[in-house]
This record gives structure tokens, sequence and C-alpha cells, in this order.
């Protein structure tokens, strides 16, 4: 059985500008086997100040959302059958599940989806990746692995897990607990493992359980919204090491590059920045505005690992931004990539380029 669970909010009326209000909300799906340490994650990134998630959380496993609930910080929960998402029959309860989620009344920043540790992450992509939900795009696909047990329960064939193609973010998790000496050995044999079968994830070493919650989803404050009831505080005044108001203190940091648009950009340029991230980036994102045969254009484009989502804006914004995010990112050198698509000239329309874009936003619906 799984449940969805979101924060109950008094209003919608003066919330600050969201990604969700005018493109797909991303759903991330959080995979790994049994006691890899997904719930941990999760429980980490709800925590987050300011962010407004929603959760579909399988029943195998226990979120630690018992303190929300007694408060009453849960509006809903609802069961869809099938026991484990990957092995139901058509995905409509999934679908009702993101639809249900994605109303843009929510303004969510994203929804986490906790797999079952027999789930399928392949499997699971796909059905988000193809969900009949209209409003909700795949906004990646974390494996967590058990650096403890890795070698003696998962990876203990000749060739890598098949799983490991399926993943965006590769979460190492517990390397803490190994002994000092095989610390760094054991965490570069992961690596190497993961490469063999999926050379583009990008991997990051959590520390005590934590990542930056920035590599997942995307906050339009670090505060807790006055129009949120205090579902984030609850679970880290809740946190059993004391620490959890710290958070941000406790992981190692992504790097990030920015670059405001101040005009129109070239599409091709901006095509060939989607296909081709500054090296490192495992997050790129961006709002622009092109010139198009009749009229300027908006769009809001999203990379995630190598899957590129593109959405036509209402409206062209009068600024843009573009923006990279990755824990091996060179800032600098990313950042001159970034600048090169605000500088190429977008003085003409660009036939050629606005094609390119219209492509990914046709395969992005």
């Amino acid at each position: 059985m799984l449940r969805i669970l979101m924060p109950t909010w008094q209003s919608a009326s003066t919330r600050p500008f969201r990604t969700s209000a005018v493109g797909k909300v991303p759903v991330i799906a959080v995979t790994g086997h049994l006691g890899a340490g997904k719930t941990s994650l999760l429980n980490q990134l709800l925590r987050t100040p300011g962010a407004r998630l929603g959760v579909i959380v399988n029943d195998f496993g226990t979120l630690n959302v018992d303190a929300a609930l007694v408060t009453g910080q849960i509006d809903e929960a609802a069961a869809i059958s099938g026991g484990c998402l990957c092995c139901l029959p058509d995905a409509g309860g999934l679908d009702e599940a993101l639809e249900k989620l994605a109303h843009p009344r929510l303004g969510l920043d994203a929804i986490l989806v906790e797999a079952s540790g027999a789930a399928d992450p392949l499997a699971l992509a796909r059905l988000i990746r193809f969900s009949g939900a209209e409003r909700v795009r795949l906004g990646g696909v974390i494996e967590v692995i058990d650096a403890v047990e890795h070698f003696r329960t998962v990876d203990i064939w000749t060739d890598p897990p098949l799983h490991h193609a399926a993943a965006t973010l590769v979460v190492i998790g517990k390397a803490d607990l190994l002994p000092e000496g095989e610390r760094d050995r054991t965490v570069e044999r992961i690596r190497q493992r993961v490469r063999e079968r999926n050379a583009d994830a990008q991997l990051v070493v959590a520390r005590q359980g934590r990542i930056d919650p920035v590599l997942v989803f995307d906050t339009v404050t670090d505060e807790d919204p006055d129009d949120q009831l205090p579902f984030a505080q609850v679970l880290r005044d809740q946190a059993p090491d004391g620490h959890a108001n710290h958070d941000h203190g406790r992981h190692e940091h992504a790097q990030a590059a920015s670059v405001p648009l101040t005009g129109p950009v070239s599409p091709s340029a901006l095509v060939d920045l989607l296909e081709d991230p500054p090296e490192g980036a495992y997050r790129l994102k961006g709002r622009v505005r092109l010139r198009g045969s009749r009229a300027e254009q908006g769009y809001l484009v999203n990379v995630v690992g190598r899957m590129i989502h593109v959405d036509r804006l209402p409206e062209p914004p009068p600024t843009g931004e573009l923006v990279a995010i990755g824990m091996q990112l060179d800032s600098a050198i990313a950042e001159q990539k970034l600048l090169a698509v605000a500088a190429a000239s977008a003085e003409r329309p660009d036939a050629a380029g606005l094609r390119r874009l219209r492509r990914h936003r046709r395969l992005s619906d």
C-alpha cells in the first residue's frame, strides 16, 4: 500500500512566485534496497526550511511523520493498491495521487516518491515519465546505496546491478560507519561500479544521511512561509540527533553558477547548452526570452542529469536567468559557459534553433 502525504496550508494568496505556478511539478523517485537509507534521506529533505513538498510513501517502510500526523499537519492520506509502484497493473493509482498533489492551489516545489526496496527504478521512472497526470514531470531518480552492506548483499555479481542505469543522482550513505581505513576505498569502488553502468549519474557521499537539498528541488525562500503550518519545523524539532535545525551546516554544499538574462537569447545557443551542460552540472534551470517570427516567447527550461524538460511560459519574462548546480561543478568555468549563451546574438529570429527547442518541448510533453 502507498500513502500520499501533504502539508495543510491556510491560504494561497500571499505566496511568492514558484516555478510550479507556470511549469510542471518535478517528481523525484527515491530508490534503493531495503535499509539503504531512503527514509532517512526523505526525512532530511522534509526538514528543509521553506520547502513545500508532497510525498508518496510505500507502507512497506515507515516515514517518520508520526509527530506531524499527531499535530494535524497531514491533510490527506490515500491508499494505492498494488503494493509496489513499479508492479501496478496500470499507473491509475499513481496518476491520481500525482494529479492531486500537483494541483496549482498547493504550489508544491516537488513531489518525492519513496519506492519499496523491491521496486525496479527503471520501471518507476517510466511510470512517472509517462504518467497521465498532466502537471508533473520526472525530476530525477535518486538511488541510495548503503556503503556498509552494498558489496555483501547487492553488488555481488560480475556485472554491476542494472538498476544503476536509471539513476540521475547516486547517494552513497553510511560511509561514516565504515572503518576509516576502508572508507575511501569502498566509496571509490562504488563509484567505479556505478560508472560502469551509468557514466552520467552524479554521485554524492551523504554526511550522516544528509545531502544538499538544492540538488533535489528549489525553494523560493529559506524560511517557512507564513501561510504554511510548520510541517518542516515539527520534523526538525522531533529530530533525534538534536541538530536538525542546523542541517545546512552538516552536509557538503553543492556548487552553483548563475547569470541574469536582460534580453532575448539565441535559441541555438540555448539548446546547445541544454544538450551539453557545463561539466559537473547535475541540474540546469532557467527562464528565458526568445525572438519568435512574430513576437517574443518565454520558456522554462530544466535539465536533470541528461533529462531535458522545456515548458512554454504564458508570457515572456521581463528578465530571466540561467543557473547550473552540481557537486563537482567548477563555478567559474560554468559561469563562462552560461555567459556565452547570454552574449550570443539574438537580434534576428533563429528558425532552426526554435525548431530544435520546440522538439524538446514536444518530447517533454
